[in-house]
């Protein structure tokens, strides 16, 4: 027994009637909903349609993509080189560059100026040789030391961060039996591990870096030392306390080089804040920073014989990292000589044609010695952009024939494909090939048509074959006539196209045309489905809502045929019992009268 749910709440279906209802109002409803079926069949329809036809007019986008790059004249004038020497150097070309060959010969190449800051000291790791309040994990120490162990004559050293540099001592003491005792000296900012005889440092099992970190190395005696002092600058803390031997001073500082202003704040900005700042400038230089010398330097971002200027407006920065003290590099210019011509000067290693005279071509020199470069045509470049364009095309027109084409199902019988039929979209095609194919004008040489340059129709469909032999051959031999067939105004095959394509996939063209027309359909239909089901959900609340009324009806009648039936029984026992009495009572009554009449 189904159930259904009306405006009263759940109801048993058939309960008082035995009628399933339920069952009968859901087939109603299916058949009021039966008009969707179809109306969702079409919206399924449009919407592939609609995606086709944008497929399309992707394919001829490319197509047109394709011949506005064709319809370019100075395309055809594109230039490839080569140089007999690259060691020497690489040229390139511009569409246009004057063709031949060319010497370039290089006797000295552009570099670029330079100032190397006198060498800068760190502060010491220490003040004093009492390096019992120095922390191990003090920002002092260039390399960060590493808990751990490490070995000393063959004796394990455990340390923690926390250590202070005179317990590592004591304990390298201990653990050599007084053999090795280690000291820091504050003057030569190193420590020394001191011993009678040869001292092994190091293990293979060692976890700490601590040996490396200092500086200590095996030399095969009783004395080792750190390689170098100790002491670093730390680029990464506030500049006015990054341990330089002379202290950047505290506050805000500017400097100037090349004419420009940096301005900083050794109080919050690091020394590494103060380069990148000074590299992102307009000042034109790179500023680096040199640990193993000790040196910062500037480097001229261009090469040649330009000098760099610097100064310190307040604070010290400059001074203090040696930059001012520094020693110039001075730059020098490219010199250079073009098919035996005079010697010729650059500031860069780069000359552009036009500085020499020659349209469109550009030197880069890479070393000096000689090197022959020839320009010629680029006819590769010109034959895979024409390659690309029937192969685009071929792509719009196998997607057309495979949307339109009829197919056979397993029982033989024929099925339309999606667009068949579709006059828009077989039109496009039959023009699209016309278009292509077309004799467009007369032009000076042999090629007069696409057929001339290889470009033929199949004979089958409206794809095309491209022969590339006689399309290089064209290109060889008949290049101005290759140019004027696709580019020559007006006239010219890619302009006569991109006329075409404009009218068809422009805003008034079929393609777009069509598409909003699916558009508008699927949204008719979507209205239409919205306004049933709206309709549907009434009436069969109505429906329901009516046989729930019946089923209450049934049910009131059968309470009441139930209550008249128990009624007339119960009024009929009443009456049964006292007749009973009555001829009990006159049977006795006879008998008296009986007995009293015959008394």
């Amino acid at each position: 027994m189904a159930s259904s749910t009306s405006s009263t709440g759940t109801v048993l279906s058939g309960l008082a009637s035995g009628i399933d209802w339920t069952s009968l109002i859901n087939a109603m409803v299916s058949a009021e909903r039966a008009p969707e079926t179809a109306w969702n069949s079409q919206i399924t329809t449009l919407n592939n349609k609609n995606a086709a036809y944008q497929t399309v007019g992707s394919d001829l986008s490319a197509v047109q993509t394709d011949i506005a790059t064709l319809s370019d004249p100075s395309f055809f004038q594109s230039a490839l080189t080569s140089s007999s020497n690259p060691a020497v150097a690489s040229a390139t070309a511009a569409q246009g560059a004057a063709l031949g060959t060319y010497t370039f010969s290089v006797s000295h190449l552009a570099t670029a100026a330079s100032i190397t800051g006198s060498q800068v000291t760190a502060q010491p790791i220490s003040s004093s040789n009492n390096v019992s309040g120095l922390a191990l994990n003090s920002s002092v120490f260039a390399t960060p030391i590493t808990a751990g162990t490490f070995t000393v004559n063959g004796q394990t050293i455990t340390i923690s961060d926390t250590d202070t540099l005179q317990s590592v001592f004591t304990q390298i003491n201990a653990a050599t039996g007084g053999a090795v005792t280690g000291s820091y000296d504050s003057t030569t900012d190193k420590i020394t591990l001191q011993s009678s005889s040869p001292i092994t440092i190091g293990s293979a099992a060692d976890t700490s870096n601590f040996l490396q970190a200092v500086g200590l190395f095996n030399n095969g005696t009783g004395t080792i030392s750190s390689a170098a002092p100790l002491g670093a600058v730390n680029l990464y803390t506030a500049a006015d306390n990054s341990g330089l031997s002379t202290a950047i001073s505290s506050g805000a500082g500017s400097f100037t080089i090349n004419g420009v202003a940096i301005n900083y704040d050794a109080s919050s900005d690091t020394i590494n804040d103060i380069l990148n700042d000074i590299n992102s400038s307009a000042a034109g230089v790179t500023a680096t920073y040199d640990s193993v010398n000790h040196q910062f330097s500037l480097t001229n971002d261009s090469a040649g014989d330009i000098g760099i200027t610097l100064s310190d407006n307040t604070g010290n920065f400059l001074a203090a990292t040696g930059l001012l003290a520094g020693t110039t590099n001075q730059g020098s210019n490219l010199q250079y000589s073009i098919n035996g011509s005079p010697t010729l000067t650059s500031n860069s290693n780069t000359v552009n044609g036009t500085t020499i005279g020659i349209t469109g071509l550009t030197f880069t020199a890479q070393g000096s010695g000689s090197t022959t470069i020839n320009v010629s045509t680029d006819t590769t470049t010109i034959a895979n952009q024409i390659t690309k364009f029937v192969n685009d095309y071929n792509t719009a027109q196998k997607y057309i024939s495979s949307q339109t084409a009829t197919t056979k199902d397993s029982n033989g019988n024929t099925v339309p494909g999606l667009l068949t039929g579709d006059f828009d979209i077989e039109q496009i095609s039959f023009q699209l090939r016309q278009a292509a194919t077309a004799v467009v004008g007369n032009f000076a040489g042999d090629i007069k048509s696409v057929n001339d340059i290889g470009i033929t129709s199949n004979g089958q469909d409206n794809t095309l074959s491209l022969n590339a032999t006689t399309l290089d051959s064209a290109l060889s031999n008949n290049l101005a006539s290759v140019q004027s067939l696709f580019s020559q105004s007006g006239t010219g095959l890619a302009h006569q196209l991109n006329t075409y394509l404009l009218n068809t996939i422009g805003g008034n063209g079929p393609l777009l045309t069509a598409e909003s027309s699916f558009s508008s359909q699927v949204t008719s239909l979507q209205q239409h489905i919205t306004q049933l089901e709206s309709k549907i959900s009434i009436d069969e609340t109505a429906m329901q809502n009516e046989f729930v009324q019946m089923e209450d009806a049934i049910n009131t009648a059968n309470s009441d045929k139930q209550y008249l039936t128990a009624y007339f029984s119960n009024a009929g026992s009443a009456q049964s019992a006292p007749s009973a009495q009555n001829i009990s009572s006159g049977g006795s009554g006879s008998s008296n009268s009986t007995s009293s009449t015959t008394g």
